[in-house]
């Protein structure tokens, strides 16, 4: 007889901050293959507002993106016993760091040669899925402290004298301290690694910690409230640190030449690596909307939940869509084969005189979302109504 079908229940509240986060996320990456300007988006001497926030606003989604997977860790991992557990953990982080390099760096780089090998916030997912996967045994308090401590004191590196980026080998910078570090692999092959490993993992343990509020049986009401004040007392921490200007940020904030500058100045924290104030100002507000989307449900909620229920599925063939237009657009603008790039250019199909206003970027962006509205929604539906092995790696 035929297996009937399964019906997986999800938290919504999860999916709708996770489906938000995800069609934010792809704004930036348009805006990457995308806009026309050499202007750095958050320099204050050069850019603009409309352009400074078109990039913060997409600060929030890779620190929510970390957290919202630890919480569904620990959610995974209610269905599973200790060893199973853990080796869940182990086997999907290793899949997401492969999915990283082979698939990622493909779809970035356009580079079939895979000159530069790009880490990015899958491969911080996955590498921090194995770490959890190494602690789970632990009590949860013990690795919500840990977490704290990498939390709060990974920026302990950027205080004078205690470190030095300029004579730090590639184990610290990957750890600690990457910042668009480049880890030669020979002569003409390099790893660009955007996302340090331990303080992301702090974003990922205070994520596993928070999913216990998730669990069978946890008052509603009280788990809300749980949320709202922590997210209140990480966003009082960023503002009054940030105020002080001494700890948590390497880029200190500065009066500019008008009010709304020096807001700009004040929020512009930094994400590679990611600073405490960064992960605090994010975090903060995400923790807030996960309090307000479990007693909000409507049309656009429920638009946001279709794109939630399957990440993976959505992550990898955006990009995919992005890259395929932007080489589309790349020979529609006349450029040729010797335009490309060399073996050696982070990215091909990307010449500096190529690109298009603010405005169009917000076109291409709406249109890359909404092609994959059908898709998620089918491939949500598959999922909760089959159980095949591999649906929990997608």
């Amino acid at each position: 007889m035929p297996t009937p079908p399964v019906n997986k229940q999800r938290v919504q509240s999860i999916d709708v901050l996770r489906g938000l986060i995800m069609l934010v996320m792809a704004l930036d990456h348009v805006r990457d293959f995308f806009h026309l300007s050499n202007v750095n988006p958050t320099d204050m001497a050069t850019t603009t507002p409309f352009l400074f926030f078109t990039r913060w606003i997409t600060h929030f989604c890779a620190p929510t993106f970390v957290f919202l997977s630890g919480v569904s860790a620990n959610l995974a991992g209610s269905r599973r016993s200790p060893g199973e557990f853990s080796g869940f953990l182990i086997k999907r982080g290793l899949w997401l760091i492969a999915v990283e390099v082979v698939l990622m760096t493909l779809a970035i780089s356009a580079n079939p040669f895979y000159n530069f090998i790009i880490l990015q916030v899958i491969w911080a997912i996955g590498i921090s899925m194995i770490i959890l996967g190494l602690l789970n045994r632990l009590p949860i308090k013990v690795i919500g402290f840990i977490g704290l401590l990498l939390f709060f004191g990974h920026n302990l590196f950027d205080l004078p004298g205690l470190f030095n980026p300029a004579t730090a080998g590639s184990a610290t910078k990957i750890l600690f301290t990457a910042s668009a570090a480049i880890i030669p692999l020979g002569k003409s092959h390099f790893i660009f690694c955007l996302y340090a490993i331990l303080p992301w993992t702090s974003v990922m343990l205070l994520g596993y910690t928070f999913g216990a509020l998730y669990r069978s049986g946890y008052d509603a009401v009280l788990r809300r409230r749980q949320l709202r004040y922590a997210g209140l007392i990480t966003l009082g921490i960023f503002v009054i640190v940030r105020a002080i200007n001494i700890y948590g940020d390497p880029a200190p904030w500065a009066v500019q030449r008008n009010a709304l500058f020096t807001v700009m100045s004040f929020l512009n924290t930094t994400k590679y690596p990611c600073s405490l104030l960064y992960l605090c100002m994010t975090l903060g507000v995400s923790l807030l909307l996960l309090s307000y989307f479990e007693k909000i449900q409507n049309k656009v909620t429920d638009i946001f939940n279709i794109y939630g229920k399957v990440p993976f599925f959505y992550y990898v063939p955006h990009f995919y869509i992005i890259r395929v237009l932007s080489i589309i657009f790349f020979f529609a603008w006349g450029y040729t084969s010797k335009d490309i790039g060399t073996p050696q250019s982070p990215l091909w199909f990307r010449p500096p005189s190529f690109g298009y206003s603010l405005l169009v970027v917000y076109l291409i962006w709406l249109l890359v979302i909404a092609s994959l509205y059908f898709p998620c929604r089918w491939f949500g539906k598959y999922k909760q109504t089959h159980k095949q092995w591999w649906l929990s790696y997608l």
